[in-house]
């Protein structure tokens, strides 16, 4: 006779990621920690002098449930890597990418997400207590994370742990990590994990309801930006910090702020001419600057630094340097410049054209610009790529100066300090998430 208290069969349509007898479906990144199967299971084992090594999906996935069992050495530290990538532009094939923690510490953020290999720690457990307390030593534990859309949900043997709204990768492989150990730690410490099984067909049908908060992310500081220094340069609500270049305060039209996005209106194309361009209330030196943009079919706009909108008061933008945002396909400036390729997404404008491999998203998705000043050494990015490099005020920079469209402002990119600019060039363009790390910052009249 059955028992009323026997739980229901489980009916979800799970696929295995593990056979339990081969890694097949399955191939190593990263470090050389060792992987064998035992008795059913996946395991992987600590070796010296390596970094952080990953049993990898061939596959890639997007919105999934997953769940798997572990044990783990209370020594350790691994994760699961979810929406994870390898390329070899990023830091020499690094995986990085989302992580949900396994940490048998006395911390105890096991089920938190850690973004690896790029910004950090995104949720941590220091506020769930229920979940520090729901992992357990040397036995086997069970994670469910769901990622769906912009939403990370985890849980540790059945407590919710993580709840996190991120965009920043919308798909990539999983991995099974086994960290890098240091020359006091014992090799051939073990974490083991079974039951690897996914969902990925309609999965909104099977999500769980997490009853914790959920953590956002967009217009908000990271854990680690805050500890490093950084801060938003825009809340995502108000023009706050912010003028039109031409204006003692922000513009009355051609601007738009709805649902934590910054958008400048079409006005069909020409430069300035709307709203106009917008520049930050703050002068700042040397800085590290991210900001999130998205452009429409055939659209322009830019981001300058080192601008003083006291040079140029006529017609047309404020003057400084510009990391130029583009469709190279269909914008004719992309086949324009004093500089081959100059004018093209991400190239100093008109002065230095960026690397042709460019990780550039295409038209209508969000792209991640970061810029970075120090002592006159200038690196414009892309999506975590470097795609070109110079040397402000050096002779080299000078010299393609004086052979473009800025060779009549005098000392041009050369200013100490000046504005953060976001262009108006009468095509819809939007922005998120602009954060910049800086020193020295002085506020203007």
């Amino acid at each position: 006779m059955t028992s009323c208290a026997t739980a229901q069969k489980d009916k979800t349509p799970w696929t295995n990621l593990f056979d339990g007898k081969t890694l097949n479906g399955w191939h190593q990144i990263g470090g050389e920690a060792k992987y064998s199967v035992r008795n059913g299971t996946i395991v992987g084992s600590t070796v010296h002098n390596t970094p952080n090594s990953f049993l990898t999906t061939d596959k890639m996935y997007g919105d999934f449930i997953l769940e798997l069992d572990f044990k783990v050495d209370p020594s350790m530290n691994s994760g699961i890597q979810i929406r994870s990538n390898s390329i070899p532009e990023y830091k020499n094939g690094r995986v990085h990418g989302y992580q949900v923690e396994i940490d048998p510490s006395d911390r105890a953020w096991s089920g938190g997400i850690y973004d690896e290999s790029r910004r950090g720690w995104l949720n941590i457990l220091d506020k769930n207590p229920n979940a520090q307390k729901a992992f357990k030593q040397n036995e086997w534990n069970h994670y469910r994370i769901e990622a769906i859309g912009n939403t990370i949900k985890t849980w540790v043997n059945g407590v919710a742990a993580a709840h996190l709204i991120d965009e920043k990768t919308a798909a990539g492989f999983i991995c099974l990590q086994v960290h890098e150990i240091h020359a006091d730690k014992k090799e051939g410490t073990e974490i083991v994990w079974k039951n690897v099984k996914i969902l990925t067909d309609n999965v909104a049908k099977y999500a769980q309801k997490s009853p914790i908060e959920p953590i956002i992310t967009q217009n908000q500081l990271t854990i680690d930006e805050v500890k490093n220094g950084w801060k938003l340069l825009w809340d995502g609500k108000t023009t706050e910090g912010w003028r039109g270049a031409k204006l003692d305060s922000f513009p009355e039209n051609g601007w738009q702020i709805k649902d934590g996005v910054l958008n400048v209106l079409s006005s069909g194309g020409a430069e300035s001419t709307a709203g106009g361009d917008i520049v930050t209330t703050e002068l700042y030196g040397d800085f590290e600057l991210t900001v999130d943009f998205k452009i429409t079919s055939g659209g322009n706009s830019g981001i300058k630094y080192y601008v003083d909108t006291n040079i140029n008061k006529g017609e047309g933008s404020s003057i400084g340097l510009e990391y130029q945002i583009l469709d190279d396909a269909l914008h004719p400036d992309a086949k324009l410049g004093n500089q081959e390729g100059s004018r093209t997404v991400c190239s100093l404008y008109d002065l230095i054209k960026a690397d042709a491999s460019k990780p550039i998203h295409p038209v209508g998705e969000w792209n991640t610009a970061y810029i970075i000043s120090k002592n006159n050494h200038v690196e414009h990015w892309i999506n975590e790529v470097k795609v070109l490099e110079y040397e402000r005020k050096g002779d080299a920079f000078r010299e393609l100066v004086a052979k473009s469209k800025y060779a009549k402002w005098p000392n041009f990119g050369e200013l100490e300090k000046g504005q953060i600019l976001l262009q108006d060039h009468g095509d819809l363009a939007s922005f998120r998430n602009i954060k910049i790390h800086s020193l020295n910052t002085t506020k203007t009249n």
